[in-house]
Formats: C-alpha cells, sequence, structure tokens
C-alpha cells in the first residue's frame, strides 16, 4: 500500500470538517491527481469512514432511486456497507459520483435536511456530469480544485522541508545562500522530470528508480487516453488522442487547429479541445491585451496555448531526453518542449486559491521588425504583473521592457534558474521559489 503523501489541501478539508455551517464538498480535478486519497486520508480523523465507489459498487446506485432523502440514504448506506452513519462522526465519500446522476441530485438534499453528516463527492469525469446541470445545486456545495503536485509538495514529500523554509525566507533583496540555490536546483531538476502525479513520486519514494517512473508515466498515459471513450460519442476517441498528442506536440506555442492530424474537421478537434479541457487534462493560455484590469476583459479566447496537466506526463509523451535535465549546469538547462513554461503554468494554478482555479493569460505584440511575447500575466493589486519564464540563467529580456514601457506597469517579474534579484524595473524570481511569489500576491 503506498505511503499518503501530504497535501496542501489536507489543510483546507481540515478547516471544512469544523466549520458549524458547512456544505458538502465536491473535489474535482482530472483523473490521478490524488482526490480520492486526500479524502480517505481526511477519513482517518472520523470515528467512521463510508466510501461508495459508483463504478465498482453499482448495486448502490439502487439506494439513490426515487426518494432522495438523506437520512434514508444513510441507513441504506449503512446496513449495505456495515459502517454505522453518525452526524458529527462519519464521512460520506460519494467517489466516481459522475456515474450515478440521482446521487449528484441528492447533495443538495444532504445540505438542505442532513447538513451535520460529512459528506464529500469525487469523480474524475465529474466536470461533463456538472455540465449537464448546469443548475443542480447552486448555493448549496462548496468545490475544491486539486492539481498534481506542487514542488513545495514534492520537496516535503522527499523529506526536504529544510529546503521550503530556507526559500519562503528569502526575497527579492535577500537571495538564498549559494549552496542552498543549488540544491534548489538540483531537486527543481529532478521534479521536472517526475512530474507531480502522486502515483509517479511515489514510486520514485519508495524505489529510487527513474527508469520504474518513466515506465509509470507511460501507464497513467495508456490509462489516461483509455478513458477517452467515456467522454462522449459525439468525437471519437482516436480524435481525442490525436488532439491530446498534439497538445504536447504545439507546447510552447499557439495552439493551430489544422495541425492536428490529416483529414480532422475544425468543429470535431475544437469539441475534443474543449472537453480535454473540461476534464482537466490540457490547460489552457489565452493571449491578453494587457490592458489592466479586470485582466478576463483583455482575453482572447481565440487564441491560446494549451499545455498538459503534468510536464512529467509531457515530457514522456514527447520522448524527450531526459538526461539533460539531471546533469546539466543551471546556465544550461535546456528548455525542452518548453518545460520551464510549463512548469511555471502549473505551478501558478497549484498556489493559486483552491476555490476557484485560475485562468491563464499571455501576452503577444505583433508588429513588422517588432514581435515581443510575455509568457504570462498575472491579477496583482490595481494592476497587471507580466511574467517572463527562462529555462536557464541567461536570455534577453527585451520582451518584458516592451511591456513594460508600452503599458506603463512599474516593474516585471523574470523567473529562472538564476537565485533572487532585480534589474532596474525587473525582479528576478528562482523558477523553485515562484510558487511563494504567487502566493504571496493572493
Amino acid at each position: 500500500m503506498m505511503k499518503y503523501l501530504k497535501r496542501s489541501i489536507d489543510s483546507e478539508l481540515a478547516s471544512w470538517k469544523e466549520e458549524e455551517h458547512r456544505k458538502p464538498l465536491l473535489l474535482r480535478g482530472a483523473r490521478q491527481v490524488g482526490k480520492s486519497s486526500a479524502v480517505r486520508n481526511l477519513g482517518r480523523s472520523f470515528a467512521h469512514y463510508l466510501e461508495v465507489n459508483f463504478e465498482s459498487d453499482l448495486e448502490v446506485k439502487a439506494f439513490f432511486q426515487g426518494n432522495l432523502n438523506p437520512q434514508i440514504i444513510g441507513e441504506k448506506l449503512s446496513l449495505y456497507y456495515d459502517v454505522p452513519v453518525i452526524p458529527g462522526e462519519t464521512l460520506l465519500f460519494l467517489d466516481e459520483i459522475q456515474g450515478c446522476r440521482e446521487a449528484i441530485a441528492s447533495l443538495r438534499f444532504f445540505y438542505e435536511r442532513y447538513p451535520e453528516l460529512h459528506v464529500v463527492a469525487a469523480g474524475s469525469l465529474l466536470e461533463f456530469a456538472l455540465v449537464e446541470i448546469p443548475s443542480f445545486a447552486v448555493g448549496r456545495l462548496r468545490s475544491i480544485f486539486l492539481y498534481p503536485m506542487s514542488f513545495d509538495e514534492f520537496l516535503a514529500a522527499t523529506g526536504q522541508e529544510g529546503l521550503i523554509e530556507v526559500k519562503r525566507g528569502a526575497g527579492f533583496a535577500n537571495p538564498v545562500d549559494n549552496v542552498f540555490h543549488q540544491r534548489l536546483n538540483e531537486q527543481l531538476r529532478k521534479f521536472l522530470v517526475l512530474g507531480g502525479m502522486p502515483e509517479v513520486v511515489s514510486l520514485y519514494l519508495q524505489t529510487g528508480d527513474m527508469l520504474r517512473c518513466m515506465r509509470a508515466l507511460d501507464d497513467l498515459y495508456i490509462s489516461l487516453r483509455d478513458d477517452f471513450a467515456k467522454y462522449k460519442s459525439t468525437v471519437p476517441a482516436v480524435r481525442l488522442r490525436e488532439v491530446f498528442d498534439s497538445v504536447v506536440e504545439q507546447a510552447g506555442g499557439r495552439f493551430v487547429y489544422s495541425r492536428v492530424g490529416k483529414d480532422n474537421n475544425y468543429r470535431q478537434v475544437k469539441e475534443a479541445v474543449d472537453l480535454l479541457v473540461m476534464a482537466g487534462l490540457v490547460v489552457p493560455v489565452y493571449k491578453n491585451s494587457g490592458n489592466g484590469l479586470p485582466i478576463g476583459a483583455g482575453a482572447n479566447s481565440s487564441i491560446f496555448k494549451l499545455l498538459a496537466l503534468d510536464f512529467g506526463l509531457a515530457q514522456r509523451m514527447a520522448r524527450l531526453d531526459i538526461s539533460p535535465l539531471l546533469v546539466a549546469a543551471d546556465g544550461e538547462l535546456v528548455n525542452k518542449g518548453a518545460i520551464a513554461e510549463q512548469f511555471a503554468a502549473l505551478e501558478i494554478l497549484k498556489n493559486g486559491s483552491p476555490y476557484t482555479p485560475s485562468v491563464l493569460y499571455f501576452w503577444q505584440r505583433e508588429a513588422r521588425n517588432s514581435n515581443a511575447e510575455v509568457d504570462f500575466l498575472l491579477p496583482h493589486g490595481d494592476g497587471i504583473l507580466p511574467l517572463e519564464i527562462k529555462a536557464g540563467t541567461r536570455g534577453s529580456m527585451r520582451s518584458l521592457s516592451l511591456f513594460l514601457a508600452e503599458k506603463g506597469t512599474a516593474y516585471g517579474l523574470r523567473s529562472s534558474m538564476e537565485n533572487f534579484g532585480e534589474y532596474d524595473r525587473v525582479k528576478v524570481c528562482p523558477l523553485y521559489a515562484l510558487g511563494d511569489v504567487v502566493r504571496g500576491m493572493g
């Protein structure tokens, strides 16, 4: 049995448990990011834990037919599983709930008629079910979004809590001591290879075998592809596979529909993209004018980049040679497959609010002999903070300078393998500390 790896979401779940006016909780996120494990870990703090899986326990669906009285449902589940259902003492976990629409509908009644019972629901394809029941329980549920492991969670899992404290104690005017800076970059390179999927990180902790971890990523990729048959009949699974593979191939640039295989029509490719985004397997980054807040007002939803949910998985799908990531010096790190940009995008999401998923934006200026691009735009205070990502310790900041001049922004942020520092109107943050900066902006 795999040891549970602590997640930052644990504190949110613990707070929810203690709330006086508590709503049923929806834990949302892609398959294999650790939703069920987090709930089971929470269940250890209860006297009784009852888990229903609607994919394996098909008979249980009958308990949610007809009368959705939550007390009666609780009694039937208690008898079936031989687990007491006692308000305040039992955690009821409804897993893979998308497999039973009536169970989704019952959540509102647990809130209205049985609020003293702790109820959590989750499902890897839950988003598809929710779209088809858009107003099923407005205001009666709380959602928490979970992603693959962040760099801080990886450091904690590998027993490097001291390094977390070191980087959190540093800043733009107070760089990390060089010996710890080197260690943090070493750990970051390892994380860039493994990715943040809990199963892969756990396997690495158990075996230390990178090759086995790469095979685990292959297995994960295959299982995700196999899931495509469950998505939606209007888009063939083969089309979803082609689009998912193309997302990895096109990482780092605008996503172009016409580059997805031969003889694929625009409508099917677009619908496949939408489904992959909804499933959490693909993260969009939209073009934005960067003219001010609200930041969403400047978005162009028709021009975007697409990134896979995990950079370890993306590298494995692209069959990249990972050896340079493991042995390169800081200034020689090759940005294969836009790996640094993928890491940054996911760190922004993972370190944002778990209650409202962040939307990512980039800025691009297209003019004759004057093209420029800033990787990310972040809302900050009463303005927008431009963020440029570099894979090593060198690289031009021309695009960032152009944005600052054109928009009149006070300063910009550069994140790279460098230590903390400042250059005129540009503050430099190590990639390994980007999550700390994002949390500090919240």
